[in-house]
C-alpha cells in the first residue's frame, strides 16, 4: 500500500515543477564544442517535498533546451544500467552469487579483471549502445577499437565503436571504480563522461579496403580523445549505503538518490557545493616518500597544522575514486592521487575518471589540477592515459598549486639566465 502511495504521489507532482531557462543555442548544428551554458533550475516547494525523478528533470531540461534533447535518451540509459550493476553489486556478497572473485583476464592496463568488471562493462555498454546516440563508446576494460555493429570480431576486451546516422556523442566510462574493494563490501561506483560527436566519422565496410578501413577507425578513434573542456555532460554512480546519481550538465552539480521503493532516482540536492576551505585530506600516504617534493610539502604541513589555513587536517582515505570524490563534494577536502617515482603520472586514467570528475568538482565550485596544470585542459594522446589528479577545495587545491609554483620558480630564473 505505502509502494502505491508513493508512485500516486509522484504521479501527482506538477510537471513544470523543474525549469531550466533557454540556453541561446537551440540546433545540433550550432551546439559549440564545450559545455553549454544553461542556466540551473528553478524548484518549487511542491518538487522540494516531494521529489523530481531523473526522467522529469531531464524531461524538463530537454523541453526548454532543445539542443539538450538527445542526452534524455542517453540518461535513461545510464539510469537504468546504474540500478542493474547497483542490484549486481549488493548481491555479490550472497553465497548463491557467483560475481565475486577474477575471471582470469587482464585488461587494457594489464590489471586482472574482477568478474565484477566484466559484468558491469557488459551491462553500461549494452545500455548505451542502442540508444542510438552515440559515435563511440569507450571503456576502462576495453582495448582498442576493432568491433563496429554487424561487424563484430568476437574479441573480447576491445573498444567498440557503435555508429549511427543519429549519433551525436561519444560516452567514455569506467563502469566499476573500485572494484578490487568489492569483495569487501567497501563502496564502489561508475564514472562516466560524455563529449560530442564528429559526425564526419563514417566507415563504409562494404565499399572499402581493410587499409582504409583501418584509417577510419583510427580516426574514430579519435574522436574519444578530447579535453575535459569538450564535455557536455558527466556522471558517476556511487554504490554504498545508498546509491546516487551525481550529474553535471555544465551548470551545476544535481545529486539524485535511488529511492528502491520506487525504483526511481530521486533529487536529493539540486545544486552541490563543495565548501571553499576544509580539514580534510584524502590521498594514500604509504606514497608520501615517493612524492614529488611539492606534494609532499604541502601534505606534511596539512598533517603539521602549519599549511596556509594554521589548521591540522585529518585523513580519510577509502581507496575508491568514486567514494573519496562523493565524500570530498559533501564535506570539503582535497582528494589526489599524484605522480610519484614508480608511477610519473599517476594511475587515474584522463579520459574516463580524471577529466568528468574533474568537470563535476569545478561545476560545484571546486578545483582539478595535476600540481602545474588544470586537469580538465589536457588532450589526452591514447585513450587509456594516466594523470595525476588533485582535485577539491578551492582554496586548498589553490594552495598545492601555489607549492608547485614556487618550486618551479628557481628553474625558471636559471633558465632564463642560461
Amino acid at each position: 500500500m505505502m509502494r502505491l502511495l508513493s508512485l500516486l504521489l509522484l504521479v501527482a507532482i506538477p510537471t513544470r515543477c523543474v525549469a531550466f531557462l533557454p540556453s541561446t543555442s537551440t540546433t545540433r548544428s550550432s551546439r559549440p564544442s564545450r559545455p553549454l551554458s544553461v542556466k540551473p533550475p528553478v524548484l518549487d516547494d511542491v518538487c522540494e517535498t516531494m521529489g523530481v525523478t531523473l526522467t522529469r528533470f531531464m524531461n524538463e531540461v530537454a523541453m526548454l533546451n532543445p539542443e539538450l534533447k538527445e542526452l534524455t535518451t542517453i540518461f535513461g540509459a545510464i539510469d537504468t544500467a546504474c540500478k542493474a550493476i547497483s542490484n549486481e553489486v549488493k548481491r555479490s556478497q550472497l553465497p548463491s552469487s557467483e560475481t565475486l572473485g577474477y575471471q582470469g583476464a587482464v585488461n587494457a592496463q594489464g590489471e586482472d579483471q574482477k568478474k565484477l568488471d566484466v559484468i558491469t562493462n557488459d551491462l553500461l555498454k549494452r545500455a548505451l549502445r542502442f540508444t542510438g546516440r552515440l559515435g563511440v563508446l569507450a571503456s576502462e576494460e576495453e582495448d582498442t577499437p576493432v568491433d563496429v555493429i554487424g561487424r563484430s570480431t568476437g574479441k573480447s576486451g576491445s573498444l567498440e565503436i557503435v555508429l549511427d546516422e543519429t549519433t551525436d556523442y561519444v560516452v567514455c566510462f569506467d563502469p566499476l571504480d573500485g572494484s578490487s574493494n568489492v569483495d569487501a563490501g567497501i563502496p564502489t561506483g561508475t564514472i562516466i563522461g560524455i563529449f560530442e560527436h564528429d559526425e564526419t566519422c563514417e566507415i563504409d565496410f562494404d565499399n572499402i579496403g581493410e587499409d582504409e578501413a583501418a584509417e577510419q577507425e583510427a580516426r574514430c578513434l579519435a574522436n574519444t580523445l578530447q579535453p575535459g573542456t569538450n564535455l557536455v555532460a558527466a556522471a558517476y554512480c556511487l554504490y554504498s549505503s545508498s546509491t546516487f546519481l551525481t550529474l553535471t550538465l555544465g551548470n551545476g552539480v544535481y545529486m539524485f538518490t535511488l529511492d528502491e521503493t520506487i525504483g526511481e532516482f530521486i533529487l536529493a540536492k539540486p545544486n552541490v557545493r563543495i565548501p571553499e576551505s576544509s580539514s580534510i585530506y584524502s590521498f594514500n600516504e604509504a606514497n608520501l616518500d615517493y612524492w614529488d617534493e611539492p606534494m609532499r610539502e604541502v601534505v606534511e604541513r596539512w598533517r603539521e597544522g602549519t599549511g596556509r589555513s594554521g589548521v591540522r587536517f585529518s585523513s580519510r582515505y577509502i581507496g575508491s575514486m568514486v567514494g573519496d570524490v562523493h565524500r570530498t563534494l559533501m564535506y570539503g577536502g582535497v582528494f589526489g592521487y599524484p605522480g610519484d617515482t614508480k608511477n610519473p603520472n599517476g594511475k587515474l586514467r584522463l579520459l574516463y575518471e580524471g577529466a568528468p570528475m574533474a568537470f563535476i568538482m569545478e561545476q560545484a565550485g571546486g578545483l582539478a589540477t595535476t600540481g602545474t596544470q588544470r586537469v580538465m585542459e589536457i588532450t589526452p594522446e591514447v585513450v587509456h592515459q594516466r594523470v595525476p589528479v588533485i582535485m577539491g577545495s578551492k582554496n586548498d587545491v589553490i594552495e598545492v598549486i601555489e607549492c608547485y609554483k614556487t618550486a618551479a620558480a628557481p628553474f625558471s630564473r636559471a633558465a632564463a639566465a642560461a
